[in-house]
């Protein structure tokens, strides 16, 4: 008789709930899943270091919900019959950790071994002086919780508490932040990541974020202090993934351009181009990151070409009351066309309801930036007090009324009341938002002004109608949009009834056909006009004021007329003046 024992480990990312109470999962997602990966990471490192013994072999499935019906009565046969098994519910957000708690329910009805880690719990226990109620329902249930990042043996020290009986309700690292040079990869599988459209995976080549914005989470859970992956590590991560057939790459530091080890990770990039390993790559920056000498320049070449930039707002005395001190309005059209002139496509955030908002401001402001600004892509946010940032610390603080469902914490959802706009004012100027800047006037003129810019419409196109397409078919968030919608009959909330077989399928199926067509009229008309413009004889000589070269007079455009912005303007002259003042000084010194 065979001595040797198997355990079963289940990695799963949860989704969460549509506004219908059903499970927002896809035939293909576009989003992957780097907490996944990172974990799936650390678990190859635990066997492969023997952390329960010699006479221990592992049956690991990662499973991403957004791609995945997740069934635990299914799942749970397999745990069962292993000697020892355990489910870890990673990287949960606030907006997933609903359904991780039904998740894990489902399982811990059969005894199973259940833990939860992410923002969510790593966020709260830092930010908060109780535990938040749905952490504590977890613990209630009998899950153990992790908090902060699972690097330098943390793991391996969970699996072998798990079988020897002595796990920790709580296991807190939030106060030791671990080193990633030397740290197990990030790694998925290609099966697992051809569930994603594109078969794209990611890799984190470091974390942390320098800056202070009041609305982020990173900081508080990530640190401030730049911690990094080593350059052979990236290149062995790219590699390993390339001999898989996958070239396409996330990179989910939260800015990439604050990573000091930037140029030396495009210039490996830059490098494994040239031996052939053709990869691409998406990036997220500051909007600072054109003033680094050679930074776009070498993104192009490393193969980056798609880029998300933290716009957030173009008013100064938002940007200001959110600690987003970074962002200069001065320097946004000179950003924004320095990427255009490598190609590469830009995709902003903006984010809605700030306290300084009104109706008519917000769509001044959105008006203002579609003319003056070379935009490809801008995606649309509440402001949102999300459970371990800043914001939402100071409302619980002060006893703000918070919605208390988590699962509208997803940036798409009103949970605070704004103090100049009602609730219902709010969400018809956020879909006012949407449809203005995703009218096809305007796509039509992104197109155009890419076209006269020398750079192809094709992908360009195709963003502009998967956002548009997004919120106005599937109703759901671009960022959590996919190919081809799936509902599990039963993954409902609990709380909502299930719907009989009898309505649910023929309703469902009706629904999906409409939408296919409504998908196929959008990306028809887009790939139309994205035809005809790139035919056009003219296209080159199309201009308008967001594709004008920036001149020394940014300040006379009607984007600085407002009596906020024309102010920060004034002061901007005159800090800049000053700065070049004194490095003249101490050249004169040397």
């Amino acid at each position: 008789m065979s001595s040797r024992k198997r355990m079963r480990l289940v990695l799963i990312k949860p989704s969460h709930y549509d506004d219908d109470g059903y499970v927002i999962s896809w035939w293909r997602s576009i989003v992957p899943a780097n907490s996944l990966a990172c974990v799936h990471g650390l678990v190859r490192e635990a066997i492969a270091n023997q952390a329960l013994g010699p006479d221990w072999d592992f049956d690991v499935v990662a499973l991403d919900e957004t791609n995945t019906t997740i069934r635990p009565d299914r799942l749970a046969k397999a745990c069962l019959a292993a000697d020892a098994s355990m489910v870890m519910l990673v990287g949960v957000q606030s907006n997933q950790f609903m359904r991780a708690l039904h998740i894990a329910q489902g399982f811990r009805k059969f005894g199973i071994t259940v833990g939860i880690g992410g923002f969510h719990v790593s966020g709260t226990l830092a930010m908060l002086p109780t535990i938040e109620p749905n952490v504590q329902k977890a613990l209630d249930m009998g899950c153990f919780l992790f908090a902060g990042e699972a690097e330098e043996g943390r793991l391996a020290g969970v699996l072998r508490d798990a079988v020897n009986g002595e796990l920790k309700p709580i296991y807190n690292y939030m106060n030791e932040l671990p080193g990633l040079e030397g740290a197990a990869r990030p790694y998925l599988t290609a099966d697992i990541v051809g569930r994603t459209f594109g078969s794209v995976t990611s890799l984190d080549a470091g974390r942390g974020c320098p800056y202070q914005c009041s609305f982020c989470t990173i900081i508080n859970v990530q640190g401030r202090k730049s911690r990094r992956r080593s350059i052979e590590d990236i290149e062995k991560i790219v590699r390993e993934n390339a001999a898989q057939g996958i070239q396409k790459f996330f990179i989910t530091d939260d800015n990439f351009a604050r990573n000091k080890d930037w140029e030396a990770i495009f210039d490996k990039l830059a490098e494994l181009r040239a031996e052939g390993i053709l990869c691409k790559f998406t990036i997220q920056v500051d909007v600072q990151c054109h003033k680094l000498p050679n930074f776009i320049k070498k993104a192009r070449k490393a193969g980056v070409r798609w880029c998300f930039i933290g716009l957030e707002n173009i008013s100064p005395d938002n940007l200001l009351a959110a600690k987003k001190r970074q962002n200069k309005i001065t320097e946004y059209r000179k950003m924004l066309l320095a990427w255009k002139k490598e190609r590469i496509v830009t995709y902003c955030g903006y984010i809605t309801g700030f306290p300084a908002d009104t109706p008519e401001r917000l769509k001044r402001d959105v008006a203002t930036a579609q003319r003056e600004l070379p935009l490809d892509i801008l995606e649309f946010f509440y402001l949102t007090p999300l459970p371990g940032s800043e914001d939402h610390q100071k409302a619980f603080k002060a006893g703000a009324a918070m919605d208390p469902d988590l699962n509208k914490y997803d940036l798409n959802h009103v949970v605070l009341d704004h103090p100049h706009m009602s609730k219902a004012e709010w969400e018809k100027l956020y879909m006012d938002c949407w449809k203005d800047y995703y009218s096809k006037e305007h796509m039509e003129r992104v197109m155009r002004r890419n076209a006269a810019l020398g750079v192809s419409t094709n992908n360009v196109q195709f963003l502009l109608g998967w956002f548009s397409g997004a919120l106005f078919i599937e109703d759901v968030h671009p960022l959590e949009c996919g190919l081809f919608r799936r509902k599990a009959r039963l993954n409902r909330r609990p709380e909502l009834p299930v719907e009989p077989i009898w309505s649910f399928y023929p309703k469902f199926w009706a629904e999906t056909a409409a939408k296919a067509v409504r998908w196929a009229r959008l990306m028809g008309w887009c790939w139309l006009r994205s035809r005809a413009i790139e035919r056009d004889p003219d296209k080159l000589d199309y201009t308008d004021v967001a594709i004008t070269p920036v001149d020394d007079h940014e300040e006379e455009r009607e984007m600085f007329q407002t009596e906020e912005a024309h102010a920060f303007v004034v002061e901007q002259r005159r800090f800049d003046k000053l700065k070049t003042e004194a490095a003249g000084r101490v050249a004169e010194k040397v």
